[in-house]
């Protein structure tokens, strides 16, 4: 876990960004938006999180943009009913805490971060409560100290970049093999965070040639795993959200295997 944070510090990340804004600048050439055709939406399919949301009529306060609740699902459903700890930083007015409860089922705690302490009204079984500033590394370094890694981590706080690239580095090894991690409310197309974690998806494509060989009669190009590549399985971009998935386990190497027997002449 030491070297993702070690990982997410280094200035090679933060190099890799200049590259993203040369792509930004290429898609504007190119028409942005308007050269893209966009396919049909597929049709709505149910959700339990939006169930709840639309259901939540009066009660403590849910504010979430309509889009986040598919997003959420697609990330979050393979933790339903399983023993699982959720931390979501920003409690604000409590509903979202209820909502978790709700989706997750009995198996989950629940850890709420607010600056505000008056959010402690809202602890109770199951839902846990830490009044401190996400800006803060000393607070982090404490929280890592005094709980369980988590399973997800939902940063709804502040919104502010700069905060928001300190949570990462800070919680992202303290999120459990398997885990995911959502940043929300990344707004403006040059938003820091969202450079920030171009750089590491960005990384995720580093080559370290190992070895093409022949095993057990199959025939097998590998990769040698950066440690970044070993941790993170992917980084998924959303209209103000970015979602990061870890490894259920460490992957040392990536595989690309030939089965069959027939093969083009041109491509052997």
């Amino acid at each position: 876990m030491a070297n993702v944070s070690r990982i997410l510090r280094a200035p090679a990340v933060i190099r890799q960004l200049s590259s993203f804004w040369q792509g930004y600048k290429t898609w504007r050439f190119f028409g942005g938006w308007n050269a893209l055709k966009l396919a049909e939406l597929p049709p709505s399919v149910p959700n339990p999180l939006r169930d709840f949301f639309d259901a939540r009529t009066t009660g403590p306060g849910i504010w979430k943009w309509n889009h986040y609740f598919d997003i959420y699902h697609q990330h979050f459903q393979k933790f339903r009913g399983r023993k699982m700890r959720v931390l979501e930083i920003g409690v604000y007015s409590g509903g979202s805490l209820d909502m978790w409860a709700d989706y997750f089922g009995e198996g989950c705690q629940i850890i709420g971060v607010d600056i505000e302490p008056r959010c402690l009204a809202y602890e109770r079984p199951g839902v846990k409560i830490v009044v401190g500033d996400q800006s803060s590394r000393d607070f982090w370094a404490r929280f890592r100290a005094e709980n369980e890694p988590v399973d997800i981590v939902i940063d709804d706080g502040s919104h502010v970049p700069e905060m928001q690239i300190i949570t990462l580095e800070e919680l992202l090894p303290h999120v459990r093999p398997g885990g995911v991690y959502v940043c929300e409310d990344i707004h403006g197309t040059l938003s820091p965070f969202s450079s920030y974690a171009a750089g590491l998806a960005q990384s995720l494509n580093a080559c370290e040639r190992g070895q093409d060989n022949l095993t057990d009669g199959e025939r097998r190009i590998v990769f040698q795993s950066i440690p970044l590549q070993s941790v993170i399985q992917g980084v998924f971009f959303y209209p103000f959200m970015v979602v990061i998935e870890k490894n259920p386990k460490e992957r040392p190497e990536l595989v690309a295997a030939k089965h069959g027997t027939e093969w083009q002449p041109f491509l052997k």
